[in-house]
């Protein structure tokens, strides 16, 4: 069985066994530190058509720098995307399978060098907002409705299920998206998810939805692995992270936020300041809350992700 098809098993066992699991860092965005020019309706998915070895470079980064986990180039690829890009159906299925082979061929290499370690890979599932390439992922109020959202997610939900047994349901604004992606979910049942939803404040859901509500609807189901906010300034955390805790005791939380820095979409760049944190420590103080799944998101950086390591070390 390929690494990326026996993931969903494997971090289950992890999460038995070691009680934390460390998720890599902001890709796009670490693209960017390098050069590369993202400003398309595509973002980090042009790259797996012009220059995916600059997709695995980061991945190793991650991975070197200590995480466990590497989320496939998948965030803001899709079929209709990449048809407007002039690909056939079947070139765009293609395109979207080849960032979960980068992120497996990353994880070989890792381990081909160093024995011992195993690592994963989840493929990302981003919601509907981020494809209309207008910052709606932190919106999250869609004109459209389940009908038209689960239209847009199946057939890719149905590729990346056929080639991953993990996937990265992330940066989540709209709960009635969350309950698309759950149906689909269980209609997949070798399939394991976690559920990150991007977060206004520290008690909602970018579309207003207290996340205790959203960690009570995924709390019961057997096949969320885990359920917790993604790109929301690290300050936002630890009330998330209580409000979380409180809803869904028995379920392990999913943490990884960005920098502090907010994107304008009209602008095409992100703006503010970032905050100026230790993430070792504050993964330290993460983890005591309940987190058992940490990283990065947009503008974080392998650094961040080796502080995180040696944290949770230091703690375990």
């Amino acid at each position: 069985m390929s690494l990326a098809l026996d993931s969903g098993r494997l971090l289950e066992e992890r999460l038995r066994a070691t009680g934390a699991v460390v998720l890599d860092g902001g890709l796009a965005t670490e693209l960017e530190g390098h050069g590369h020019d993202l400003r398309d309706s595509l973002w980090s998915a042009r790259l797996l058509l012009t220059d995916p070895k600059a997709i695995r470079r980061v991945h190793l980064a991650y991975l070197e720098a200590g995480a466990d986990c590497v989320t496939a180039a998948s965030y803001q690829a899709s079929l209709p995307g990449f048809e407007a890009a002039g690909l056939t159906r079947a070139e765009a299925a293609r395109a979207l399978l080849s960032a979960v082979e980068l992120a497996e061929s990353a994880c070989e290499e890792l381990a081909e060098r160093f024995p011992s370690k195993r690592a994963l890979v989840a493929a990302s599932v981003g919601p509907y907002g981020a494809c209309l390439a207008d910052g709606s992922e932190y919106v999250g109020r869609y004109r459209a409705g389940s009908d038209e959202l689960r239209a847009f997610h199946e057939p890719r939900w149905a590729l990346l299920a056929g080639h991953s047994s993990l996937l990265a349901c992330e940066t989540l604004p709209s709960f009635e998206e969350a309950e698309v992606l759950l149906e689909l979910l269980g209609e997949t049942p070798h399939v394991r998810a976690w559920f990150s939803f991007s977060c206004r404040d520290g008690e909602s859901i970018s579309d207003g939805t207290p996340i205790a509500d959203c960690a009570r609807r995924c709390c019961d189901n057997d096949q969320v692995l885990a359920v917790g906010v993604n790109c929301t300034p690290p300050r936002n955390l630890p009330s998330l992270i209580a409000h979380l805790g409180e809803a869904a005791p028995d379920k392990p939380i999913v943490v990884y936020p960005n920098s502090g820095e907010v994107y304008s979409a009209e602008a095409g760049e992100w703006t503010g300041e970032a905050e100026r944190i230790d993430f070792g420590a504050a993964a330290r103080g993460w983890l005591e809350g309940g987190a058992r799944l940490i990283g990065g998101c947009c503008r974080t950086t392998p650094e961040d992700v080796a502080a995180i390591r040696r944290a949770l070390e230091r703690s375990g």
